[in-house]
C-alpha cells in the first residue's frame, strides 16, 4: 500500500472557499500581507514533505519502534535525519513569532499541517506535536533569563519540549502530584520525583530536551493550587547534563515510534516559569495547544485510514452489487456495495465537518490573540473555550472507531500489516485518553464551561450558528439550547447530573456543530460534485440521527430527577 498522500485539493477547498480564512484573515493587520497564494504554497511544500519524507517512515516505526537501553533511547532509522530536515526547513516555526525565530504565519497552516503530518505517520509526529504549546507557554510565563536561553531554540524546534504532568499515583488528577522543588541559594530549584507517560522524555532526533514540570514548593497547600511549573533541560548551557533519567520506556499497543518514558528528576536544577503555585494556569496554555493537536490527529489518522479502505474499495471485486447490469456470476468492485458505500461516506462525511471546524478554531485563535476589538478577541475566544474539548473528545473517538470501521472494508486484508490500516487502528487508540481524557473532556465541556454561567456562553454562540442553517437544522439546534436549560433546571436537585450525561451532551453538541460545518460546505460554489455530495447524504442518513437518541438520553434522566417515579409502598 502506497504511503499517505496529503489532501491538498480537499483542504484546500475547505480552507478557502468553505471557511473564507483570506476574510477573516484580513480582519487582523499583523496577516495583512498573507495571501490565498502564499497559504497555498506554503502547504503544497508542507504536503511534499509529508509525502515524501515523513510517511516512507510509518511501517519502519512501528516494526522497530524506539529502543532504550542504559537510559538512552534510540529512535527508529531515518527519525532523526527527518526531524533534522524538518525544523531546518521552518515548519516547526511556522506560527511562532518572527522576533523569536518564526515565520509569523497563521496558526491554521500550522493545524493543516499536523493534521496531516499525524495523518502520515503518527509515532514521529508525536515528538513536535509539543513544541508550540511549550512555546506559547515559556514565551507568556517566563523570566527574561529563562526566554534568553530556551526560547528561541523552542521556537525553531532546534530542541524539543515534554510536559510532565502525570504521576505514578495521581493519574489525571494533577492535584495529587508529589514532584518536590527545593530552593537553591542562587534562586533555581532542585526537583525530586518520577513523572510517567512522557512523550519524548528520552530520545537523540535533537541536542537537548527541554522538561516543563509541575512541582510542589514546601510550603505549598494540597491540591492544585499548590503547584508551580518548572523547566529543566536535559543538558546545560554549560555543556552539564542535568539529574533527569529515563527508567524506562512503555512496551505500548500503538505509537511504537514515539517514546512513552517514565522520568525520574534527581534534585535536577530548574528554573520557575511563572508564579509560585500558579503552574497549572502556565500549564494549560501547553495544554490547550496540545488539544486542538489532538483533534487534528483523529481527523488525520481517519483520513489515512479512509485512503487506505477508498483505494481498497476501488481494487478488490466480490459478487454483484445491488442493481447491478453484470451478468451472473461477475463480480463488481466493492465500493459499488451499499454497505462499503456507507462506511466509506461516513468517515468522509466527519473527516470533512472537522476539518471545517478545525480550521474555523484555528483562526479564531489568531482572532483571539490578533484582532484590535475587544468584543471580537472575546467571541473568539469564546468560541475556542466552547469547541476545543469537542473536537479532541469526538474526533479522536471517531478517529478510532473509524479507522476500525474502514479496516471493516479490507475484511482479513484489514487484519493483517501488510495494508497498514491495523496499524492506524492501534495508533488512534491512545489519543482519546491523553491530553485529558475524553470523558474529561466531556465535563470540562458541560460543568465548567456551559453550566458555570446558567449556559449562558453556549447559548449565544449555537445562537449564532442557528442563523447560518436550514430551517430544519435550526429547528435541531434550538432543541439543544432548549435541553441546556433543562440541563441547568435539573442540576439543582441533583448535582451528579452533569458528570452523568456530560459525554452524550458532548456528542450532542458536536452533531449540531457538524450540522452547521456540511450547511456551510454544501451552500459554498463547487459543492455541487459527487466528492461532497456523497458524504453529504451519509451525514444526514447516517450520522446525523444519533443526535435524537443523545437528547432522549439527556431528557429522560432529567425527567426523572424533576418527577421522581413513585416508590412502591412495603
Amino acid at each position: 500500500m502506497t504511503p499517505y498522500q496529503p489532501s491538498t485539493d480537499d483542504c484546500f477547498f475547505l480552507l478557502h472557499e468553505v471557511v473564507q480564512a483570506r476574510t477573516k484573515l484580513g480582519e487582523l493587520p499583523r496577516f495583512a500581507e498573507i495571501d490565498t497564494e502564499l497559504m497555498a504554497q506554503v502547504l503544497t511544500e508542507a504536503a511534499k514533505f509529508v509525502a515524501e519524507v515523513v510517511a516512507p517512515l510509518q511501517a519502519v516505526g512501528d516494526k522497530l519502534g524506539a529502543q532504550f537501553k542504559n537510559g538512552q533511547v534510540t529512535m527508529p532509522p531515518g527519525f532523526k535525519d527527518a526531524y533534522q530536515a524538518f525544523w531546518q526547513a521552518g515548519w516547526p516555526a511556522l506560527a511562532a513569532a518572527p522576533e523569536d525565530g518564526g515565520q509569523g504565519l497563521p496558526c491554521v497552516l500550522e493545524a493543516i499541517l499536523y493534521d496531516w503530518l499525524s495523518a502520515a505517520n503518527h509515532g514521529w509526529t508525536m515528538a513536535p506535536g509539543l513544541l508550540h504549546g511549550a512555546y506559547e507557554c515559556i514565551k507568556h510565563h517566563a523570566s527574561a533569563e529563562v526566554k534568553a536561553q530556551f526560547l528561541g531554540k523552542v521556537a525553531t524546534g532546534e530542541w524539543l519540549a515534554t510536559m510532565c504532568l502525570t504521576e505514578p499515583h495521581a493519574g489525571s488528577d494533577l492535584g495529587l502530584a508529589s514532584t518536590k522543588a527545593a530552593p537553591l541559594a542562587d534562586g533555581c530549584f532542585a526537583l525530586s520525583g518520577t513523572k510517567i507517560f512522557i512523550s519524548g522524555g528520552e530520545h537523540d532526533l535533537t541536542d537537548n530536551i527541554v522538561h516543563l514540570v509541575l512541582a510542589r514548593l514546601p510550603d505549598a497547600p494540597p491540591g492544585p493550587k499548590g503547584l508551580s511549573l518548572f523547566l529543566v533541560p536535559k543538558f546545560y548551557a554549560a555543556g552539564s547534563r542535568s539529574a533527569v533519567h529515563c527508567e524506562r520506556i512503555e512496551e505500548k499497543m500503538g505509537l511504537h515510534g514515539s517514546p512513552t518514558c517514565v522520568m525520574r528528576f534527581d534534585e535536577a536544577q530548574a528554573w520557575m516559569v511563572g508564579e509560585p503555585g500558579k503552574g497549572l494556569g502556565a500549564m494549560f496554555i501547553m495544554m490547550n495547544s496540545a488539544r486542538l493537536h489532538v483533534a487534528m490527529q483523529g481527523m488525520g489518522l481517519l483520513d489515512a485510514a479512509w485512503q487506505k479502505a477508498h483505494a481498497y474499495a476501488l481494487e478488490r471485486r466480490q459478487m454483484r452489487a445491488p442493481g447491478s447490469p453484470k451478468a451472473a456470476g461477475q463480480a463488481d468492485l466493492i465500493a459499488d456495495h451499499p454497505a462499503v458505500r456507507r462506511i466509506l461516506d461516513s468517515q468522509r462525511a466527519w473527516i470533512d465537518a472537522g476539518r471545517v471546524l478545525a480550521f474555523r478554531t484555528a483562526l479564531e485563535l489568531d482572532v483571539a490573540q490578533h484582532h484590535g476589538d475587544a468584543a471580537r478577541r472575546a467571541q473568539a475566544q469564546r468560541w475556542c473555550s466552547l469547541i476545543t474539548p469537542v473536537l479532541k473528545s469526538a474526533w479522536s473517538e471517531q478517529g478510532f472507531l473509524g479507522a476500525s470501521a474502514c479496516l471493516q472494508v479490507l475484511g482479513g486484508h484489514g487484519y493483517v500489516k501488510e495494508w497498514g490500516i491495523e496499524q492506524i487502528v492501534r495508533d488512534s487508540r491512545v489519543a482519546m485518553i491523553y491530553e485529558g481524557t475524553n470523558e474529561i473532556q466531556a465535563i470540562d465541556l458541560l460543568v465548567r464551561k456551559v453550566l458555570s454561567d446558567g449556559g449562558q456562553a453556549l447559548d449565544a454562540l449555537l445562537a449564532e450558528l442557528q442563523a447560518d442553517l436550514p430551517p430544519a437544522g435550526q429547528a435541531r439546534c434550538q432543541r439543544l439550547r432548549a435541553l441546556v436549560a433543562q440541563i441547568v433546571a435539573a442540576s439543582v436537585h441533583d448535582a451528579s447530573l452533569s458528570y452523568a450525561v456530560a459525554d452524550d451532551f458532548l456528542r450532542a453538541l458536536a452533531l449540531v456543530l457538524m450540522d452547521w460545518a456540511w450547511a456551510q460546505i454544501v451552500a459554498t460554489p463547487g459543492s455541487h460534485t459527487p466528492r461532497w455530495q456523497a458524504p453529504a447524504l451519509a451525514f444526514a442518513r447516517h450520522v446525523r440521527p444519533e443526535f435524537n437518541m443523545r437528547l432522549e438520553i439527556i431528557s429522560e434522566r432529567c425527567l426523572e430527577i424533576q418527577h421522581p417515579p413513585a416508590t412502591a409502598s412495603a
